[in-house]
């Protein structure tokens, strides 16, 4: 690392509290992300996060809604909680440093990323940030942004014997894989929604192949203007209500706001390893083209979904009648 300067000193200390202060909650996770693809609209991957971390919110509020809170255990619902809100918390806390150091390089046109080092940023997207710089090649960019932070989250999260055991080998972890219920959803105000269905989610590759599938709906040339118009006039609350409101058909699952209903979580930080530096870049993460298995439009997967969780809630209150 070079000697710095006084005012890239100061810069770096604004962009820690910046980021501390955004990365407080899933709600604030959401805006800011948005927030910063309205200002910089070539860093698609910060839409891409914004719409995924909404997802997030509606997943931890879905566990204080009417399915999940007479389905699972109060402890089960914290620990799927916790799990959520500490990838989306180190996810924000690895990148959004990095969309602020391009930021401070395009306003002072010339590139600043020898400051990533001071945020604990890997090699890997070191090296392509400034490859961007030079190329400006944006698919090149999303595709490496969604390689890094899943990478980010493997090691603390889906690997870590806690969650591994509490929430990744639980049989609701395993129902929900199997029967695809974990969405990524795209809404729009006409009341369709796009996405993937998440299937393999402890898969590091598959969880890369779905943020690249994910990418390439959300920059979709028909529907893009759809997205950003919902982002842009639906604020984030965590309940299934923000898209569910604009549906021409209304459905009866309920779920809470997110802060409403959660506390603010104070996280402990972790022992960083450089993830890249220990594990090799597969080419077909870089290289390969994302397709699509299924249809992106999932307007009625999603009703059939809603219908099946409705039954699901109806054959366990009738187990339960049944031990009265």
């Amino acid at each position: 690392m070079r000697l710095l300067t006084l005012h890239e000193i100061e810069t770096i200390s604004q962009i820690r509290s910046e980021t501390n202060k955004k990365n407080l909650d899933n709600i604030s996770r959401t805006d800011a992300y948005f927030s910063y693809f309205k200002r910089n609209p070539d860093v698609i991957w910060s839409f891409l996060a914004s719409m995924v971390s909404r997802n997030g919110g509606w997943n931890m509020c879905d566990l204080e809604g009417d399915v999940f809170r007479e389905i699972l255990e109060p402890k089960t619902r914290k620990d799927l909680f916790l799990t959520f809100e500490r990838a989306n918390w180190l996810i924000f806390h690895d990148v959004y440093p990095q969309l602020l150091i391009y930021q401070y390089s395009t306003k002072r046109n010339t590139p600043m990323f020898h400051l990533l080092p001071y945020f604990k940023c890997s090699e890997f997207i070191q090296k392509e940030w400034e490859r961007y710089w030079k190329e400006s090649n944006r698919e090149r960019l999303t595709t490496a942004l969604i390689i890094n932070e899943q990478n980010v989250i493997h090691g603390p999260v889906i690997q870590h014997p806690v969650y591994k055991k509490r929430v990744f080998d639980s049989w609701i972890f395993t129902f929900q894989d199997w029967l695809h219920f974990s969405c990524v959803l795209f809404p729009t105000c006409g009341g369709e929604l796009y996405g993937a269905s998440v299937n393999g989610f402890k898969s590091l590759s598959k969880r890369i192949n779905l943020g690249k599938r994910l990418a390439r709906i959300l920059t979709h040339p028909r529907l893009f203007p759809f997205f950003f118009e919902f982002a842009d006039k639906t604020p984030h609350t965590g309940s299934r209500n923000d898209y569910e409101q604009f549906f021409k058909t209304k459905t009866s699952r309920r779920t809470p706001l997110l802060r409403a209903t959660y506390p603010i979580i104070d996280h402990n930080h972790y022992q960083y390893d450089d993830w890249s530096k220990n594990r090799m870049i597969s080419p077909a993460w870089l290289h390969f083209p994302a397709r699509h298995r299924h249809s992106i439009h999932l307007t009625d997967w999603y009703y059939e979904k809603s219908n099946q969780m409705e039954l699901m809630l109806a054959i366990h209150r009738a187990a339960n009648l049944k031990k009265i």
